[in-house]
């Protein structure tokens, strides 16, 4: 007896379930091209005979993330055809909708990256909740991946571990990385059983001289495929160009500074010797003298003096002078004095220049007299060329007028 109620009871079930509500999408998954207008289909039938006064159609989001938050992005009212469309999707998502066929697509234009989601179309009928009222489906956007970036995580050098990343910003279904590597003569070489290629890392333990080469990374997906190459040059620690910049700036510094020290020896020597000459040209000056008659002494005199002295005592004096420790107001003095008798000498040399710049004048005053009066005595009348009268000796008794007798005139009587 109880057999048959539950055979009753599943019977009755399924009677119900035939009539019910059903909205239905007919593929899990549909994959279009970033950028392309699609077409999600949705059908539904309602319950036999029933005319319902009031229908409402509504189409979803939900992020492929666990737990994210559903969006309602677009609702269709029956019968007053009223369609709703949230604002972000205005100009893109609208409805095609037939109550009579059982249709309810939803239609998108211009699809991107961010369209890759869940998507879930709803049929809500008052006074009727039974049956299936709502499907979903996936939409993925296909987009090529990206040119990927290959870097070098780590130091290159003899027995340290590194990882080189590859790595695309962009590509749907998110793409998949490959490692391919070469050696430096450009051969494939056999990978090492240590190194691991995982989500685009690959990782290198232990790296020696043999590890240098060439690595090429591949991005693909179900559209194409991007790749990007690295060129991996393993060195000793000593080769590193850090530590032999750093050696090479060294020394040159030393070399600088050995060069400053230097030059400032050879001016600090050079400075002492002309202190010395000095010094020396004003005791020679001082040792000429003269005495208190205003004489000097007679070189025999001077000579019998530097040999009474010997030359252990010049060589002592001299000794002494080497260790003397000259200040500066004593050079200054000595410089002063030396100043002194140069500018003595250079008045001097001025006067005795001026003076032969006279003569010089004197002389040239003379030749040009003389050479005047040649060009006068050339220019004198040629009426004169013949006389003779001065060529023969001038006698002045013979032009005088001979002397009367009677060297007293008579007097005359004027008064007569």
């Amino acid at each position: 007896m109880e057999r048959r109620i539950s055979t009753l009871i599943l019977l009755s079930l399924a009677l119900s379930g035939v009539g019910a509500l059903n909205v239905v999408i007919p593929q899990p998954l549909y994959e279009y091209a970033r950028g392309d207008n699609i077409t999600l289909p949705c059908t539904f039938t309602l319950k036999p005979g029933s005319t319902p006064p009031l229908i409402f159609i509504s189409w979803s989001i939900e992020g492929v993330a666990a737990n994210a938050k559903e969006t309602q992005i677009i609702s269709y009212y029956h019968p007053s055809k009223i369609t709703d469309v949230k604002k972000v999707y205005e100009g893109r998502a609208s409805m095609d909708v037939d109550i009579n066929s059982g249709k309810a697509n939803l239609k998108l234009n211009s699809i991107t990256l961010e369209d890759n989601k869940n998507f879930e179309c709803r049929l809500n009928v008052p006074g009727d909740d039974e049956g299936k009222p709502a499907a979903n489906t996936r939409l993925v956007v296909l987009v090529a991946p990206s040119t990927p970036i290959c870097k070098i995580e780590g130091k290159a050098e003899y027995g340290q571990n590194i990882n080189l990343t590859c790595k695309s910003e962009e590509g749907s279904p998110a793409p998949t990385y490959k490692w391919d590597s070469r050696d430096v003569q450009n051969m494939p070489r056999v990978r090492d059983p240590r190194t691991t290629d995982k989500g685009g890392v690959l990782s290198l333990f232990n790296i020696s001289k043999d590890t240098s080469g060439y690595y090429t990374c591949t991005s693909s997906n179900k559209i194409r495929s991007a790749t990007c190459n690295i060129t991996l040059t393993v060195m000793p620690p000593s080769m590193n160009i850090g530590s032999t910049a750093g050696i090479i700036a060294g020394v040159v510094a030393a070399l600088v500074a050995l060069i400053v020290i230097i030059y400032c020896c050879c001016c600090r020597k050079k400075k002492k010797d002309e202190e010395y000459a000095m010094g020396v040209r004003e005791e020679e000056y001082h040792d000429e003298e003269p005495d208190k008659n205003g004489k000097r002494p007679p070189a025999d005199r001077q000579d019998s003096n530097r040999s009474y002295d010997g030359s252990g005592d010049r060589r002592d004096h001299y000794e002494d002078r080497s260790e003397r420790n000259y200040d500066r107001s004593d050079y200054d003095d000595r410089r002063s004095d030396y100043d002194d008798r140069r500018s003595d000498y250079d008045d001097r040399r001025s006067d005795y220049d001026r003076r032969e710049r006279y003569s010089d004048r004197n002389e040239r005053y003379d030749d040009d007299r003389r050479y005047d009066d040649e060009r006068r005595y050339d220019r004198r009348d040629p009426r004169y060329d013949d006389d003779d009268r001065y060529d023969e000796p001038y006698d002045r008794d013979a032009d005088r007028p001979p002397v009367p007798s009677n060297p007293k005139p008579t007097r005359r009587d004027y008064d007569d």
